[in-house]
């Protein structure tokens, strides 16, 4: 099924009953939902320069006693971090409260930072309780502090990682109200692996296809794979990188530098389907990710599930989850990030043995469709929203 997987999970909880209003905080980042799956079309709320919507919101819910609970949890936090987001987290948390339907019984928040703010306030606002999917960019670039006052008044939190629900169960007053919740893969119509013919790096005509998926950003660590790739000019192989991104220009000239620009093909975000098709035709794909120099870093990427789902041998880092999906040795290989003498080494045996990436390949593949598909995950989620399992309906 197309879509995020956060799309697709709110797919799955209203195929169980759940009514969603989607709601999101900038009008340029749409929340995309079939109409039939939509309670209602999507709620943007306001900006700063949207005083008349905001002015509504503050006459309307002043008197509130709610309001003033809120208003309070606000300063506490304006206080230690007293920057503008957090002003304009509290406005966006106003227009919510006083613009959500009255039948509304819980606020989700799909981000443990700005979205969980203006989910916390407006819940306050309204009385309600509030949940949050927490994902890997948003946990780690989060204060603690703000983590322990959002896990002590949240009902309940879902992490995509096992090293995210670790972390944060660590902080929590209640441990068992974190629980661990992979974005797996949907497998109904996943097609099986191809067979892939045994190219080894030493045809000119035959070169190896590596593949490499996701924004042209730092922690995507792509520039670590232009170097590895630099050493491997003795070899035949051809990268191709899907995703665009704003580093693309840079990354060129460090090829044309590299004296590798030939070899490497850069092609723009493409949607799942046809990612899975360049999976297909691809011998090895490689996510050299890398935690940044602020904090931000990947979870368990689903470019990664998708290439594994497909037999395709992976070079991947040991950063964020990754090597929850990744057993060094046995479903894919490991090296450290930033370390483009590491990674050219691991690429280089993999070029030139066939039979090796098969066999990682055909581990990996067995490893997903055992152990992370959607169709679990969803069934903890809905258990989670007090829904119904899909065999009770």
């Amino acid at each position: 099924m197309p879509g995020s997987p956060i799309e697709r999970e709110m797919r799955a909880m209203e195929a169980r009953g759940l009514r969603i209003l989607p709601v999101s905080l900038r009008r340029r980042r749409k929340v995309r939902l079939e109409p039939s799956a939509s309670r209602g079309l999507p709620v943007y709320l306001p900006g700063p320069f949207e005083p008349r919507r905001l002015r509504h919101a503050w006459r309307t819910l002043r008197a509130e006693r709610g309001y003033a609970d809120a208003r309070e949890a606000w300063l506490a936090d304006f206080r230690m971090e007293p920057r503008w987001r957090r002003i304009l987290a509290f406005l966006q948390a106003m227009a919510l409260a006083c613009e959500l339907p009255e039948e509304c019984e819980l606020l989700h928040a799909q981000s443990l930072s700005i979205p969980a703010d203006v989910a916390r306030y407006a819940a306050a606002i309204r009385r309600l309780p509030w949940s949050c999917s927490a994902h890997a960019e948003d946990i780690w670039t989060t204060p603690e502090w703000d983590k322990r006052t959002k896990l002590e008044d949240c009902r309940w939190l879902v992490a995509c990682t096992a090293i995210d629900a670790r972390h944060l169960q660590n902080l929590s007053p209640a441990p068992g109200r974190v629980e661990l919740v992979y974005h797996g893969l949907e497998l109904s119509g996943l097609p099986e692996p191809p067979s892939r013919p045994a190219r080894d790096g030493s045809d000119p005509g035959a070169p190896v296809i590596l593949l490499a998926v996701g924004p042209a950003e730092e922690k995507a660590g792509l520039s670590y794979l232009l170097d590895a790739l630099g050493g491997l000019r003795h070899l035949h192989w051809r990268l191709v990188h899907v995703g665009g991104g704003p580093l693309v220009g840079r990354l060129k000239l460090r090829a044309v530098w590299l004296r590798i620009s030939g070899r490497l093909t850069w092609l723009p975000p493409l949607d799942q389907d046809r990612v899975r098709d360049h999976c297909r035709t691809a011998d090895i794909f490689t996510l050299p990710s890398c935690v940044t120099h602020g904090g931000i870093r990947d979870g368990l990427p689903q470019t990664l599930l998708e290439a594994q789902s497909q037999g395709l041998a992976c070079v991947a880092t040991s950063v964020g989850g990754i090597p929850e999906l990744v057993t060094d040795g046995e479903t894919g290989v490991l090296v450290p990030e930033r370390d483009a003498e590491a990674l050219r080494l691991a690429l280089a045996e993999l070029v030139a043995d066939p039979g090796r990436r098969a066999s990682l390949g055909a581990a990996a593949n067995e490893r997903v469709r055992t152990r992370f598909g959607a169709e679990g995950a969803y069934e903890r989620l809905a258990d989670r929203f007090g829904l119904p399992s899909l065999d009770r309906l």
